[in-house]
């Protein structure tokens, strides 16, 4: 048994799993599957390893944040990368590492270090980085380490955050 995130699109599953193939490196098709119906498809792709399954169908169903794809980073030129790259050709930024690629399908690139200090037992420090991501569309580990040790975000480097916020 193998259990598959399963992604529908509305004509561009081919073009959507080309798109994250270039994205995630270390990332293969694993198969394409022509269905009797020729406004039918199915590709299957492995994703850093995780497969996922997407449907070519002639119908629109749109996705929602309940479900998104969470990108583990190890550091902030990973974090950089990984937005960048997810978030180009106009997507939608959204707050707390939280985006929309162009197929509309919702991502979270998300540094460990977020997830450790988060998880510290010391909830005042935890509380601060949690304040100071709030702040955040994509995640800045250098501000979240200042808050973590008792600084609050530069001025300048809130009020733009601040601008990016209301922008959306």
């Amino acid at each position: 048994m193998k259990i598959y995130p399963h992604l529908w699109f509305q004509g561009q599953a081919e073009e959507a799993m080309a798109f994250y193939l270039s994205v995630f490196k270390d990332s293969t098709v694993l198969e394409r599957i022509l269905l009797p119906d020729p406004e039918l498809s199915v590709v299957r792709f492995a994703l850093a390893g995780l497969p996922v399954a997407a449907l070519n169908a002639n119908s629109w169903v749109p996705y929602n944040e309940a479900f998104s794809f969470l990108v583990e980073t190890d550091d902030q030129t990973e974090t950089d990368y990984y937005w960048n790259a997810l978030t180009a050709d106009g997507d939608k930024e959204q707050p707390c590492g939280r985006l929309t690629d162009k197929f509309g399908v919702y991502w979270q690139v998300t540094p460990r270090v977020l997830l450790r200090m988060l998880a510290d037992p010391d909830q005042e420090k935890a509380n601060r980085v949690m304040q100071a991501m709030y702040k955040m569309k994509k995640i800045v580990i250098a501000d979240l380490e200042h808050a973590y040790r008792g600084g609050r975000v530069p001025l300048h480097r809130k009020n733009y955050l601040q601008r990016r916020i209301w922008r959306t």
